[in-house]
């Protein structure tokens, strides 16, 4: 079985030039080791470092120089939408503030669909529509981390950092210091 060698960036590689296609909904695209299916049939070996999103667009470059399109299926999400483009922004921040994937658009942003969230965002004069789309959601300030920057994991309130400067964030009320920084929780 053939493996991916590496991963090619969207827009960096001729698209035309794909000898086959693996395509899959969010959850099959979000992968750190795995056997692909591809749409000719055969099936390579993706193994990563680190669990990573395969964007639509990326290529995966074969051992033997064969470059596969990464295509991501329409699946059922919520599009958020707003009154005005600071009113988009304000949902924007309460829908980051809850750490959920999104897909940014200058119009809309695009969530999994979720009932709490939906309420949420209809009291905050949001309006929700569901709409079958490919997910590729943003991929996160901290997704440096393959790169060795930094780490958060916001879940148990474990930090990491590999980098030596001041800083502070906050997510609501309860301040934690770590060595020289803090950031504050709730």
């Amino acid at each position: 079985m053939k493996r991916v060698a590496k991963i090619l960036p969207v827009g960096s590689w001729a698209v035309e030039k794909a000898a086959d296609v693996f395509c899959a909904d969010y959850e099959g695209r979000h992968r750190r080791r795995m056997v692909l299916p591809l749409q000719s049939g055969e099936k390579v070996l993706l193994e990563l470092e680190h669990a990573r999103l395969l964007q639509a667009g990326e290529g995966l470059c074969l051992e033997d120089g064969r470059i596969i399109k990464v295509e991501a299926l329409p699946e059922e999400l919520m599009e958020v939408r707003a009154q005005n483009l600071l009113h988009l922004v304000q949902l924007a921040w309460h829908l980051g503030n809850r750490h959920l994937p999104a897909a940014i658009e200058p119009e809309r942003i695009l969530i999994r669909y979720d009932h709490v969230i939906a309420d949420m965002v209809k009291g905050l004069g949001g309006h929700i529509h569901r709409v079958q789309a490919a997910f590729d959601p943003e991929s996160g300030a901290y997704a440096a981390r393959e790169h060795g920057h930094t780490h958060h994991d916001h879940h148990d309130h474990t930090h990491e950092h590999e980098h030596e400067h001041s800083h502070s964030h906050s997510h609501g009320h309860v301040e934690h210091h770590h060595g020289g920084h803090s950031h504050s929780h709730g």
